[in-house]
């Protein structure tokens, strides 16, 4: 049989992640890998879940061995919203304001289904988050990209492509602006609070919604707090989407739209024929964890070794690059990544094949183009490897970089 003659025009679409292609190597012996942003799994408040998770199945097993709501747990409802309240100052909520989804990719999914279709504009960011481009792909959208400075989107260039939209017409075609305003995935850039006012003025300016994915607000390791797009603007404008996944545990599968009820409303029904319930385990465990424990105290300690991890990487590149002409990385403030840009003429994909031979992998800037070009960046992640490995691989990338320098006549 042909299959393609069976799939749909979505389903002849798929294609695999480039990332997952190429993290598949990172499982090689004596191989060192600044590519998957997963946290490390010392960070894990695994005693605590375990107990919590016995107690849950024991205790309150007609609930949480039940099919359970769509929206999700009340319980971790009430814990989100003290949350909101006490560390983003985001009050005036209540349960029909949340809705938890299976990860902020699902978030991210629903988002798509609810706002895009083949007519659609979206604004995204340059470097733009390689989950969110496969979400929003699956509805054949329209991508308007806005490159990316060291402190967040290029709010000029923002302005003058929606005057373009506009004066073309097709501004009724833009659905919303997607940013990850802080420590930013892949660029590690955080939009400053400035930036944060101006995407607000013009998305009032052009009647357009935000959608604020802020999965590392939390692991700040230096300066003041931002307040987020969605205290500033309120919930009419911004649709926020958090997650657990990197302050608790990513297995829980626990992110959230905080969102006008209006459209949180919208997102359930769309939720529902995705996967009828949210799994009711899991969000239990974790609204018992959140009135047990201060959660800004228990991640301390998460923070304080990512910033360890992040001073070893940054001064590793000072020792090893700082002699290759016209490099340069982003320094983040907070959360998993720094963005490492080579001099022009270099392809961070191309140059992957030499990476595997030195056993050193990342993840090429061309995973995250909007348009799939060529990029002469790379995406680094501090966050799980051990301090004596991040000072090698560092040694290895700069071989690497050296010989495909020679290679390509750039250096």
């Amino acid at each position: 049989m042909n299959y393609e003659l069976k799939y749909s025009k979505l389903g002849n679409n798929l294609k695999s992640s480039l990332i997952r292609e190429l993290l598949k190597y990172a499982s090689v012996p004596n191989a060192i890998s600044f590519g998957g942003g997963v946290p490390d799994p010392e960070t894990f408040p695994r005693h605590e879940l375990s107990k919590i998770a016995a107690e849950v199945i024991e205790n309150e097993y007609s609930y949480v061995l039940q099919y359970s709501t769509t929206e999700g747990d009340l319980e971790l409802a009430k814990q989100m919203l003290n949350l909101l309240d006490k560390i983003y100052g985001i009050n005036g909520l209540d349960e029909t304001n949340i809705m938890f989804t299976t990860g902020s990719q699902q978030a991210l999914e629903l988002a798509g289904k609810v706002f895009l279709d083949e007519e659609s504009i979206a604004i995204v960011e340059n470097p733009f988050y390689l989950g969110a481009a496969s979400a929003f792909r699956m509805r054949f959208s329209k991508f308007v990209s806005v490159s990316l400075e060291d402190d967040g989107m290029n709010v000029e260039v923002l302005e003058k492509k929606l005057k373009e939209l506009d004066e073309k017409g097709e501004i009724k075609k833009v659905k919303f602006i997607y940013v990850i305003p802080n420590f930013h995935n892949p660029a590690g850039a955080t939009l400053s609070l400035e930036k944060r006012k101006r995407i607000i003025e013009l998305a009032e300016k052009y009647d357009l919604l935000i959608i604020e994915d802020d999965p590392y607000g939390l692991l700040r390791f230096e300066g003041e707090h931002l307040p987020s797009l969605f205290k500033l603007a309120g919930k009419e404008r911004v649709i926020l989407l958090n997650t657990f996944s990197k302050i608790l545990a990513p297995g829980l599968r626990i992110g959230a739209v905080i969102a006008d009820k209006e459209i949180v409303r919208k997102f359930v029904l769309a939720k529902q024929g995705t996967d009828l319930c949210s799994p009711a385990l899991t969000q239990r465990i974790a609204a018992r964890y959140l009135e047990r424990y201060d959660l800004i105290e228990q991640i301390t300690p998460t923070i304080k070794l990512y910033k360890s991890k992040r001073d070893t990487m940054i001064k590793a590149f000072e020792e090893y690059f700082s002699d290759i002409k016209g490099i340069k990385w982003i320094y983040p403030s907070g959360g998993l990544f720094t963005w490492v840009t080579l001099p022009e003429g270099f392809d961070t994909l191309e140059m992957f094949e030499i990476a595997k031979k030195k056993l050193v992998f990342y993840i090429p800037g061309q995973a995250f183009t909007p348009d799939d070009s060529k990029s002469p960046s790379m995406r680094m992640s501090f966050c799980l490897p051990p301090h004596e490995k991040i000072i090698e691989g560092v040694k290895r990338l700069k071989e690497v970089i050296l010989e495909y320098g020679r290679n390509e006549g750039l250096i």
